[in-house]
């Protein structure tokens, strides 16, 4: 019995030697990522079996990849790979190219990241609306709610549906929601 006591006890030891050894490898490790700048949480994960989400989809997207760009600079990647749903108006590059010169780059410093995030995020609404549900809301005269906390205003014009001034050309679903591909940045 004794024995079993004694052996008990140097095992817990080593139990939480290893811990607090895991913990600090883990804490270094983060420090390291946020250093790097790669994503942080489920944006990291990589996973070649499921459905790609919204996040991946975009990364996979070349006409999106101003999009990626800023949304990694914002560091708000975790905001496109939750598991939702999630409604995100993905502006395509020209919609980036098309703002008033130096813009995107004035975004992009650190300095200004918060104001990249709040941007990017008023292009995200909670929920998981398609073309046909956006036509229906336009119908019916209602905004939609983004992450920002704004209300933008859909609109059906010739066939063609806007949310925020901003047309809807293309609609690609995704794990976790729904992208809208549109040409133009939704801005304040």
């Amino acid at each position: 019995m004794k024995t079993f006591k004694l052996l008990t006890a140097a095992l817990l030891t080593l139990l939480v030697c290893a811990c607090s050894n895991t913990s600090q490898t883990g804490s270094d490790a983060s420090s390291n990522d946020a250093q790097s700048s790669h994503p942080q949480g489920q944006a990291s994960v990589v996973d070649d079996v499921s459905d790609p989400n919204i996040l991946q989809v975009a990364i996979s997207s070349e006409p999106h990849s101003t999009l990626v760009a800023a949304v990694q600079a914002a560091q708000i990647e975790h905001v496109l790979v939750n598991a939702g749903p999630l409604t995100v108006f993905a502006p395509v590059n020209e919609a980036f190219d098309a703002l008033p010169e130096g813009t995107l780059e004035n975004l992009l410093k650190p300095e200004n990241k918060g104001d990249l995030a709040t941007i990017l995020t008023r292009h995200a609404a909670p929920g998981s609306y398609d073309i046909e549900v956006l036509k229906r809301e336009a119908q019916k005269g209602r905004k939609l709610y983004m992450a920002t906390g704004d209300y933008l205003e859909v609109t059906i014009e010739g066939g063609n549906v806007s949310v925020g001034g901003a047309r809807i050309v293309a609609s690609v679903p995704a794990s976790n929601g729904i992208i809208h591909v549109i040409e133009q940045v939704i801005l304040p």
